[in-house]
């Protein structure tokens, strides 16, 4: 049990009904316990939509639970709130990548201009690197899919709803999106290679 009186098991992808119901009735305290149980999330779905841009990221997750505050009272109950909140993050993405809120990767500059580490660190840092860029240069629709399946490890019918489209959309833009992404690492560990 928090301090604040609500309870949250780290452990569950959920928060309870409680919780979700204080929020409804603008209890500070829930809101946040459910803020702090999907802060992270979110900020992740959001950075890597964002090509890693720290900035991007950080407005859309902002944005997110803004909407979250004011429109909690449309979640029926109907999915699961993750579902809820994950279709919540995909709308706040793609409605700020096309009003062209983007900003500079200035995240990635940051990353060039610190000083190296171990040579391990270093090799980590650069396949991580390649494997973010491949996957931020996946199309939007074809990179949502990869990051609600192995970032947040949603089932197919979870991403269906989040996505608002069938489990076999679902299927096609995953497989797109693996097959995409190999030849994407494919060219980028090429060039590696040869320089």
């Amino acid at each position: 049990m928090s301090s604040n009186g609500w309870q949250v098991n780290q452990s569950d992808r959920e928060v309870s009904a409680g919780i979700i119901e204080g929020c409804r009735q603008g209890d500070r305290a829930a809101f946040h316990a459910l803020y702090q149980t999907y802060k992270d999330k979110v900020y992740s779905i959001s950075l890597y939509f964002f090509h890693g841009d720290d900035m991007a990221a950080s407005d859309a997750t902002q944005q997110v639970f803004l909407k979250l505050l004011t429109g909690i009272g449309q979640f029926r109950g109907g999915s699961e709130f993750s579902t809820w909140l994950y279709r919540m993050v995909v709308n706040t993405c793609l409605d700020s990548a096309k009003s062209g809120r983007r900003r500079a990767d200035v995240g990635a500059l940051e990353r060039l201009a610190a000083p190296e580490s171990a040579e391990e660190d270093l090799a980590r840092a650069e396949v991580a690197g390649k494997v973010q860029a491949a996957l931020s240069s996946l199309p939007p629709k074809l990179r949502l899919p990869v990051l609600l399946r192995y970032f947040e490890d949603l089932s197919y019918g979870e991403m269906a709803e989040t996505l608002n489209c069938s489990m076999g959309t679902v299927a096609s833009r995953l497989h797109q999106g693996h097959k995409l992404l190999a030849e994407k690492l494919k060219k980028l560990r090429g060039a590696t290679a040869a320089k």
